[in-house]
């Protein structure tokens, strides 16, 4: 840290956005809200059918706001700590100082706690009053909600959604227990500090309500709650640590970036809870008409999933799990539209089926049914559990993606290639084109995919996939030496978003460095300066991929105009339309970090690597990537480059790994011991004089 500079890890403010939509979010693997308002989520819980199935409000006793009766104008103070997960608000009295602590409780996932606390300055006697605003009412447009008897000094309330998403489907139920709110609060002339407690537990049912509140309570009587709260995220922050020497502005984007990413992840210990997936706006946002109503797209499998793989397999694994829970509704989406296998939705919620409310996105934007399978395929490739595809469900999935692909897919005679018709490509702007070559190309990766896994599962594998996955056409110009975006295309038009560059990250589409150079320089000037967040992110991959650190950090800082002061939100567009706290963005902002500046590219055999850094990086350490059942410590600058196994799992045990570089030389990677080599491209794979 730069001398004279802040925590970067800390955002603090005198006053609030103006934008309430702009509040920084606090969320569990279940619980998510924004800081002062009077409504919060529950993971899965939606209401309304169809398009306009959408994220339930359930009335939060949380948005409080403190007040001083008769200070004019006290010093206030807002901060949020994303090293203890904890948002705070102070204000300063004459006599007095009251603090007011915001949190999701990260290991009790079901339980959200406010704790308020006086403190007596030194000279005043006088008792100290602060008035608490609330506008809560235990109301919902979207429960039928009815009052239940107090439980250990909780206010109780249950109720169902009012519509199921389909039709005859089930109405999720919320059970909420919350500690009463006073209209104000005194501290006594006698008292130097006291400290109140406001919980509030929700869960789908009363018995796991009451628990959470209980134990809640328990730790508070303790005098722990907040305690066993930062001890969970403290590990978790520790277990997904990136540090980077360089700009401020990069570190405070970095360490925002990873608090809300994390924050939408399950806890290490909460294998019971079933996890509902994450939207582009989180769990805190997506009511009726907001954030794309909390629904689950392709941000999560190509733009989060990467970075949630690398630092924390256990999370990724769960957002998989999402995926195959859905599976029967992808099945139903692909038979009504006259399709074999598994098409997922544009737009999913609970249930798999196409919750999106314009029908062209569901018909057309058939990509999302690739990339969900990409992030099945790059897990399977760094953790190698079979499990997952043998037993989980995980090989119904690829095999139901790879028949949906065979059925979508018509024989051109002219070319004698295999074409897909009538798509729209991640590039909005256009539909209804043919070939599109991302489309393809992601169509083509899961049939390839499809065959690799049945190989190492033993099953047979159907012709048909490698035939079509040999014989898809992919579009390219031979003379210019580039992949128009689909049939037809011409050079100039205008593009909404990282579309075509995608094909060299993440899909790693063969191609050679003029090719992807080309791409690059056809499609960046004609990418909408008003697009979607992540789009800079994957051109800055693709020039630090090239050796070209400046052009990628000039495609890098675009994404600046996406972060909202002073809390590091993210706006989707940078006129601030579109989805808030839009962790899609913050996905491809992280993936510049993880993916670009260390080069690291997850392949069928090993962790390619190769530094690339901008002009304001000297280094970048990462604590904890997980590979092959191993924890590595690496630390990169631009001389040399340094690793170190940290961990190993016991069951199934970890595969023995080590650096090769493309000089030939290798490094055995032993737990404990660091190895350190000059800066260059290499790898990381199985150690084959040491495998088991």
């Amino acid at each position: 840290m730069a001398d004279g500079e802040g925590d970067p890890g800390v955002f603090t403010a005198t006053a609030l956005p103006g934008d309430p939509r702009l509040l920084p979010t606090l969320t569990s693997t279940f619980l998510g809200t924004r800081v002062f308002r009077d409504i919060l989520h529950a993971a899965g819980v939606y209401s309304g059918a169809a398009g306009d199935t959408h994220r339930a409000d359930v009335p939060s006793p949380l948005g409080l706001r403190m007040a001083a009766p008769g200070a004019h104008s006290p010093a206030q103070s807002f901060a949020l700590d994303t090293w203890t997960g904890t948002f705070s608000h102070t204000i300063q009295c004459p006599g007095y100082t009251a603090t007011q602590q915001l949190y999701a409780h990260h290991s009790l996932v079901h339980l959200m706690a406010s704790s308020i606390t006086i403190q007596r300055l030194e000279g005043s006697t006088h008792p100290a009053t602060v008035q608490l605003q609330s506008l809560f009412v235990p109301q919902s447009q979207d429960l039928d909600l009815t009052p239940g008897p107090d439980f250990q000094g909780a206010h109780y309330i249950y109720g169902q959604t009012l519509v199921p998403e389909v039709e005859g489907g089930p109405r999720p139920t919320v059970h909420m227990l919350w500690t009463p709110i006073p209209q104000s609060l005194t501290l006594g002339g006698e008292e130097r500090e006291r400290c109140w407690q406001f919980l509030t537990a929700v869960a789908e049912s009363e018995e796991e309500a009451k628990r959470s509140y209980s134990a809640g309570l328990s730790l508070a009587a303790a005098g722990s709650l907040h305690r066993s709260h930062l001890r969970a995220w403290a590990a978790l922050r520790r277990g997904c640590s990136v540090e980077l020497d360089g700009p401020l502005a990069l570190r405070q984007a970095l360490h925002g970036c990873l608090y809300y990413l994390l924050s939408a992840t399950p806890p290490r210990d909460s294998p019971g809870v079933p996890f509902h997936g994450i939207s582009p706006g989180g769990l805190s946002n997506g009511t009726r008409g907001e954030d794309y109503w909390g629904h689950v797209f392709w941000d999560q499998d190509t733009w989060m999933f990467p970075n949630i793989l690398l630092l924390y397999p256990e999370a990724a694994r769960a957002i998989l799990h999402y995926r195959i829970r859905t599976l029967e509704g992808a099945r139903r989406n692909a038979r009504e539209q006259g399709y074999r296998g598994a098409k997922f939705p544009w737009e999913s919620a609970a249930t798999g089926r196409e919750v999106c409310p314009e029908e062209i996105y569901g018909a057309q934007e058939i990509h999302v049914t690739g990339d969900v399978l990409v992030a099945f395929e790059q897990y399977y490739y760094t953790t190698q559990d079979q499990k997952l595809f043998r037993e989980d469900g995980g090989w119904e999935l690829v095999e139901a993606v790879a028949q949906y692909w065979c059925s979508r897919m018509v024989w051109s005679e002219e070319e004698q290639l295999y074409h897909i018709r009538g798509v729209m490509p991640p590039d909005e702007y256009h539909s209804q084109v043919d070939n599109s070559a991302y489309t393809n190309a992601v169509a083509r990766r899961s049939l390839n995919f499809a065959t690799d896994m049945a190989r190492d599962l033993l099953l047979p594998v159907p012709e048909e996939w490698e035939d079509r996955a040999r014989k898809i056409k992919v579009p390219f110009d031979e003379e210019r030496k580039y992949h128009p975006e689909y049939d037809g295309y011409s050079p100039g038009e205008p593009v909404k978003q990282a579309d075509v560059i995608l094909l060299g990250f993440p899909l790693m589409h063969p191609m050679s460095a003029e090719v992807r150079r080309n791409d690059l320089e056809m499609y960046e000037p004609v990418t909408d300066p008003g697009g979607p967040a992540m789009a800079w992110s994957m051109f800055a991959v693709g020039w630090l991929e090239l050796k070209e650190p400046q052009r990628a950090w000039s495609q890098l800082e675009k994404c600046f105009s996406n972060i909202t002061e002073p809390f590091k939100v993210w706006v989707e567009n940078s006129d601030g339309s579109g989805a808030v706290n839009f962790l899609t963005g913050m996905g491809g902002f992280l993936q510049v970090i993880l993916f670009g500046f260390t080069g690291f590219r997850i392949t069928r055999s090993s962790l390619l690597f190769d530094p690339s850094f901008p002009d304001d990086v000297t280094k970048l350490k990462v604590s904890s990537i997980s590979y092959l059942g191993n924890k590595l410590e690496v630390t990169i600058s631009r001389e040399e480059i340094r690793m170190e196994v940290t961990e190993t799992s016991q069951d199934p045990p970890a595969s023995p790994l080590e650096a090769v570089l493309e000089s030939g030389q290798r490094f055995p990677l032993r737990e404990g011991q660091s190895v350190s080599f000059p800066t260059a491209p290499g790898w990381i794979q199985r150690s084959p004089s040491r495998a088991p």
